[in-house]
């Protein structure tokens, strides 16, 4: 199959613009991987700081993926008017200043101010992802779109690998150690502020990386240039969702995200309890490596194997796996039911991916706007962890994992009628 002649497609201007394509998956992938399962991290800490229920505490995946839904068509309007590469400045700049906004919420030692500060970097990955995803997976021909953007998710994974266990020793601190409640007043106070200024520090310096990077595109502005896109109207956008892949997509990819982030933000609070590993915060905090890491291998191993194998068949196998793994940790306990779990994010692997690919398969020039539907399916990610959280609070986590698991057996249903490929 030739290479997409739309809108979409990659051309350069010069030899020197391939910089970009290696430094894109290498980079932004791991960036914002990172900075998203670094969520994971500050959950326990702010719920440890503020005394928060499960709900309350996952309110910091409500704030994180509520801008996906807000930023996403705007981004794809953004992306149309500007081009990929000034997009993906403007992404990294947006996070930047989240990142900063760390500082005063820290310095505020309110709860809501860091919801706020994770609101705006949200809204910058936002952008980022709209930008850098489809130019991913119009890099080449229709039939690879899959296994390259599986490929280019492998960085995202490696950074949502490392960033955890690196952020559990900064972040986490000797937080473990202490009950904050425990404490008199005023003592708690200046725990709150000491705690609270650990992790301005932390976002103070991945602002100033990200600061770096973005300088990096803008060199790089114009060696790609700005195609023409049809500027629709956001009504024009919704009406894309009369396109049956398309909206099946929007719908899998709400439920991926909030499934993930569902088990990625309450593994630590599960891992700790007696009956599975009876580990500190701080020591589970290493485990969500192998939670990612599954995700980077499987990314590895699926961009070859969607080379061969239909994509909508990979994704309803993957499914199945992860709704049966998280099955059996719901059912039984020990290490047994920590693996399993575990184990779900290397069925994760290949799912956001392929679901996307999938959902932008046939639109041409309509791509971006396609992009921005699908990355608004990411506020997933802000509505099923508070599902999650709420079953968790009335039954206990082990209950709450069946929420993921019809999650799962869904998407399991997308990719079985999406075997075939678009017409």
């Amino acid at each position: 199959m030739k290479p997409l002649q739309t809108s979409a497609a990659i051309q350069y201007k010069n030899g020197s613009a391939v910089r970009p394509m290696i430094v894109a998956p290498i980079s932004l992938f791991f960036i914002w991987g990172g900075l998203t399962s670094l969520n994971d991290v500050l959950i326990p800490k702010l719920k440890g700081l503020f005394s928060l229920t499960y709900t309350e505490a996952l309110l910091t995946q409500f704030a994180f993926f509520l801008a996906y839904f807000l930023v996403s068509l705007p981004a794809g309007s953004l992306i149309a008017r500007v081009g990929y590469l000034k997009g993906i400045v403007i992404g990294l700049g947006t996070m930047a200043l989240g990142c900063l906004a760390f500082i005063p919420a820290a310095s505020s030692g309110v709860y809501a101010t860091f919801l706020l500060a994770l609101f705006v970097l949200a809204s910058g990955i936002t952008i980022l992802q709209v930008a850098a995803n489809p130019l991913i997976a119009n890099m080449g021909s229709r039939a690879t779109a899959s296994s390259r953007l599986t490929l280019a998710q492998a960085f995202n994974s490696l950074g949502t690998t490392v960033f955890p266990p690196i952020g559990g020793a900064i972040i986490l601190g000797s937080l473990a150690n202490i009950d904050p409640v425990s404490l008199p007043e005023n003592q708690r106070t200046a725990l709150l502020a000491k705690e609270a200024a650990v992790i301005g520090d932390a976002y103070l310096g991945i602002a100033a990386v990200l600061a770096l990077i973005a300088g990096f595109f803008w060199l790089q502005r114009n060696q790609m240039p700005r195609t023409s896109e049809p500027q629709i109207s956001y009504g024009g956008s919704f009406a894309l969702l009369r396109e049956q892949r398309l909206g099946g997509g929007v719908a899998a990819i709400f439920l991926y995200v909030g499934a993930e982030v569902s088990i990625g933000s309450m593994l630590i609070n599960y891992l700790v309890q007696p009956n599975i590993l009876g580990v500190t915060e701080r020591a589970a905090s290493a485990f969500i490596a192998f939670y990612w890491g599954g995700a980077m291998a499987g990314r590895f191993i699926g961009s070859i194997i969607l080379r061969f194998v239909s994509p909508g068949l990979v994704l309803a196998a993957f499914a199945f796996g992860a709704a049966a793994l998280a099955t059996i940790s719901g059912l039984s306990s020990g290490p047994f039911a920590a693996y399993a779990l575990l184990a779900v994010g290397l069925m994760n692997s290949i799912m956001f991916p392929t679901i996307f690919s999938l959902g932008v398969d046939g639109l041409g020039e309509r791509t971006p706007q396609g992009s921005g539907l699908l990355c608004m399916g990411i506020v997933g990610g802000a509505l099923i962890p508070l599902l999650f959280g709420t079953v968790a609070d009335a039954s206990g986590l082990a209950t709450a994992l069946f929420v993921p698991v019809c999650c799962y057996l869904a998407i399991a249903f997308y990719g079985w009628v999406s075997r075939r490929a678009a017409g």
